[in-house]
């Protein structure tokens, strides 16, 4: 909810001042990362959707902070996520992003592509733990015969290559929407992919560690690394409940022929 982002980022003669406190800032880690967008508050008594702004802050700027990264799960990937604060920060009037109230518009433009990036990676490494979980049981035996052999086992296999297909077909048909229609004539199905592929995603790795045993919940293996990334993505760029919620919106307002 755009609306409890509270940094604010007030206009003085030729600048900008920034105050706030931001915590789990993508990216931030990495020291090439040079330049933050930073959102935040120009119009606190506008209407809902134009009281934010971005700003360009350079990372030298006096008055930021990093204060700590945030593992996740406890991995700290190279770029990372941060905490950041701002204390009187102050940048130039010509680093704000188109206008004052555009913040929300921009972050909805890019919210769009930047989720089913998110749902791409998300298949990928339920590929690579579906890779991984066959050669394990063709490798592993127990109870006198390979892991493949046991029918369990087989319809862990067979389920997660469905899953991973169809979650694949609907993230093909949300691209070719974006690309016909843009973002906003394809958010019902920006709503449900973002839902369904780190679902599957998890529900793949899961069945990956499973048959891994111990060595699924190792560093032997990265399974345990991707499922904490792919829990993650159940709460990055909105939680389900919110995704859902956008869906059976979408789903009740849908004009359809009567169905008594």
């Amino acid at each position: 909810d755009a609306r409890n982002i509270s940094t604010s980022i007030v206009r003085d003669g030729d600048d900008y001042v920034i105050n706030g406190r931001k915590w789990w800032i993508t990216g931030s880690a990495d020291e090439r990362c040079q330049v933050f967008i930073v959102m935040g508050k120009t119009d606190p008594d506008g209407p809902p959707h134009r009281q934010q702004s971005m700003i360009l802050v350079p990372r030298d700027t006096p008055g930021l902070e990093i204060v700590r990264h945030l593992p996740v799960f406890g991995y700290q990937d190279q770029h990372g996520h941060s905490e950041l604060r701002f204390t009187d920060v102050r940048v130039p009037a010509r680093n704000m992003l188109a206008g004052e109230g555009d913040g929300f518009m921009i972050a909805q433009a890019r919210l769009g592509p930047g989720r089913i990036h998110h749902c791409m990676r998300a298949i990928g490494m339920a590929e690579r733990a579906l890779a991984l979980m066959v050669r394990r049981t063709q490798e592993r035996v127990a109870f006198g015969r390979p892991l493949a052999e046991q029918g369990t086992v087989r319809e862990q296999i067979a389920l997660s290559r469905i899953e991973v297909d169809q979650a694949r077909l609907l993230v093909l048909k949300t691209a070719d929407l974006i690309d016909r229609y843009g973002a906003k004539g394809a958010r019902t199905e920006i709503a449900a992919i973002k839902v369904a592929a780190p679902k599957v995603c998890l529900d793949v790795i899961d069945r990956a560690i499973q048959v891994h045993g111990g060595a699924g919940v190792s560093d032997d293996t990265p399974l345990a690394e991707f499922w904490a990334h792919a829990r993650t993505l159940r709460i990055v760029d909105g939680p389900d409940a919110v995704h859902i919620r956008s869906v059976a919106k979408e789903e009740l307002a849908r004009e359809r022929p009567y169905a008594g």
